[in-house]
C-alpha cells in the first residue's frame, strides 16, 4: 500500500469537529491502556520503542519537519488523494472510524443507563390516542393503517384508495374514510390532512369548535389559496365583498396556523456547537488566535507501561503487546498537535484577509479561495479542505463555520474586491429598505446594486434573492 493506517488515522483526526474529535480521544483510550489523562506536569516524552522493523515498514513519524510547515507530510497526503480520488478530501462530513469494542459490558450498561430517554415520535403519540376513540373494531383497524402512514409532517400522502393494498387485513375502504375523519380530531390539530388546504381547514374547524367565528378565514382557504400566494388581496376583496383591511385580518388570523402540525411532536434540540477557535481582538488591535484545548481531553503515555517495555526481563508477549500500544498512542498525540497547528495556522491566515469582518460583519468579508490559503501555510488545498470541514470559529460577533470565510467574488466600480456572502447581504439591506407598498422587482435591485458599485446581472439578482428566500416584488407588496 501507498499510504499506511496512520497516516489515514492522521487524515481522520485533523477532519474531525471538536465534538467529534473529543469521543474518538474516549474511545481509544477505551482501547489502548497506556493512554492516560494529563495531570499536572507530565512529562511526555516516551522514548521510542524498539521493535521488528517489519511491522513498522512503509510508517514514518507524520512530523518530519515542523520548521518547513509539515510540508513533507501533506505532500504525502496529496499523493494520498492524487491515487485514491478527492471524495475523501472534499468531503464536509467527518471521516468515519471503526467503533472500538470496549469489551467491558459494565461500562456499556451505564452508558445506556445514563443516556437520554428517546422522544416520543408523532407516530407514537397518534397511537396512544387513537387507544382512547371509541368506535367499532373495524374502524380502529382502518385509524391504525391511517396512523402509520402519517409522514413526520403529520400528512396522510398516500391516496386513501391504496391503503388496502398495503395490509393483509381486509379493509372496507368506507371504514377508512369513517377512521380518517376521527384520526383528524387526534392532537395536534391538522394531523391526517392530505393537502395543505384541508390541514388548515381542519384547524380551522377545531377553532369553530371552540367558539370563534373564522367563517372569513375559512372561506378563504377553500376559494382564494392561491390568489393569498400570489399576494392578490384587493382582488381578493372585491370578489368576496369586504374590506381590504378585514381580508388582511384574516390572513394574519390564517398566519397563526400550523402547515406542518407533525413537527410539533418529538422536535429535537439544536445540535451543540463547540468551536474549535476562539479568536480575540487584543488592545493594540491586532487579532489572536487561541485554540479550544481546555475541551480536548490532554494525553500522555503512561510511566508505568513506558518502563514496562523497556524492561528486558518481562514477559516478551507482554513487551510487544504494550510497544505496539505505545506506537500507536504516539502516532495518535502527534496527529492530534498536528490537527491543532494546521488548524491554527488556517485560521490565522484566513483572517488576515477578513480581519475587516470582525469590525464591520458580512459585508465586508472578501473574495478567499483555498487554495490562496494553502499556498500560505505550504499545505494542499485539501488539507485546508479537510482542516475546516465542520470546524467553528468563536468571534466577537458570533460563532461561525470557519468555511463560510472562503468564497468568491467580485469587484466593485471602485476596484474593492467583495465576496458573493458580501453581495448578497448588500442585495438583501437593499430590499430591506425598499418601499414596501411599491417594492423594487429585478431590474430595480440590479441598478440599486449597481449604484453601490455591484454590477449584477438581472439572473443573478433572481438567484440570489431566491437564495436569501426573498419573494418576487410582486409577494412582497404590502397594501
Amino acid at each position: 500500500m501507498k499510504l499506511s493506517p496512520r497516516i489515514i488515522q492522521a487524515m481522520e483526526i485533523l477532519q474531525l469537529p471538536m465534538m467529534a474529535l473529543v469521543e474518538r480521544i474516549e474511545a481509544e483510550m477505551q482501547s489502548n491502556p497506556v493512554l492516560e489523562l494529563r495531570e499536572g506536569d507530565v512529562d511526555d516524552e516516551a522514548p521510542p520503542v524498539q521493535e521488528e522493523q517489519a511491522e513498522d515498514r512503509g510508517e514514518r513519524q507524520m512530523v518530519v519537519d515542523g520548521g518547513n510547515g509539515h510540508s513533507e507530510d501533506f505532500r504525502r497526503l496529496a499523493e494520498y488523494e492524487d491515487e485514491y480520488g478527492p471524495t475523501f478530501a472534499r468531503s464536509d462530513t467527518p471521516a468515519p472510524h471503526r467503533p472500538v469494542d470496549i469489551g467491558e459490558r459494565d461500562r456499556k450498561m451505564d452508558a445506556m443507563a445514563n443516556a437520554p430517554a428517546p422522544e416520543e415520535s408523532l407516530n407514537d403519540y397518534l397511537h396512544a390516542q387513537w387507544a382512547f376513540i371509541e368506535a367499532g373494531a373495524d374502524v380502529k383497524a382502518a385509524g391504525r393503517l391511517i396512523i402509520n402512514y402519517i409522514d413526520d409532517d403529520g400528512y396522510l400522502r398516500t391516496p386513501l384508495e391504496e391503503l388496502p393494498s398495503k395490509t393483509n387485513e381486509p379493509v372496507d375502504p368506507g371504514k377508512l374514510r369513517e377512521a380518517l375523519k376521527l384520526v383528524q380530531t387526534l392532537d395536534p390539530p391538522g394531523v391526517g390532512a392530505r393537502d395543505l388546504q384541508e390541514c388548515l381547514l381542519v384547524q380551522l374547524n377545531a377553532e369553530a369548535a371552540a367558539g370563534r367565528d373564522v367563517t372569513l378565514e375559512t372561506e378563504l382557504v377553500q376559494s382564494f389559496l392561491r390568489d393569498i400566494e400570489m399576494n392578490r388581496l384587493p382582488h381578493i376583496a372585491k370578489r368576496i365583498g369586504r374590506t381590504l383591511e378585514q381580508v388582511k385580518t384574516a390572513i394574519e388570523n390564517l398566519a397563526h396556523l400550523n402547515p406542518r402540525p407533525g413537527s410539533v411532536v418529538g422536535q429535537r434540540s439544536a445540535p451543540i456547537i463547540m468551536p474549535d477557535v476562539i479568536l480575540e481582538v487584543g488592545d493594540d488591535g491586532e487579532v489572536v488566535v487561541r485554540m479550544t484545548e481546555g475541551n480536548t481531553p490532554q494525553l500522555h503515555i503512561s510511566r508505568m507501561y513506558r518502563r514496562l517495555a523497556r524492561d528486558r526481563s518481562a514477559d516478551k508477549e507482554a513487551r510487544h503487546f504494550i510497544q505496539k500500544n505505545i506506537r500507536s498512542a504516539q502516532w495518535l498525540i502527534g496527529a492530534i498537535q498536528q490537527r491543532r497547528e494546521t488548524v491554527r495556522r488556517v485560521v490565522e491566515e484566513v483572517f488576515k484577509v477578513q480581519r475587516e469582518f470582525l469590525e464591520s460583519g458580512t459585508e465586508a468579508l472578501k473574495p478567499l479561495p483555498m487554495m490562496d490559503v494553502a499556498g500560505k501555510v505550504g499545505v494542499h488545498v485539501a488539507t485546508v479542505s479537510r482542516a475546516v470541514a465542520g470546524k467553528y470559529v468563536q468571534t466577537p460577533r458570533g460563532i461561525f463555520p470557519i468555511r463560510m470565510f472562503f468564497s468568491g467574488g467580485t469587484t466593485t466600480a471602485e476596484g474593492q474586491d467583495v465576496s458573493w456572502d458580501a453581495v448578497k447581504f448588500k442585495l438583501k439591506e437593499v430590499i430591506d429598505a425598499e418601499d414596501k407598498s411599491n417594492p423594487l422587482n429585478d431590474d430595480e435591485i440590479m441598478k440599486a446594486m449597481a449604484a453601490h458599485g455591484i454590477t449584477m446581472a438581472r439572473r443573478t439578482v433572481a438567484k440570489y434573492r431566491d437564495l436569501l428566500g426573498i419573494p418576487p416584488a410582486r409577494k412582497r407588496r404590502q397594501y
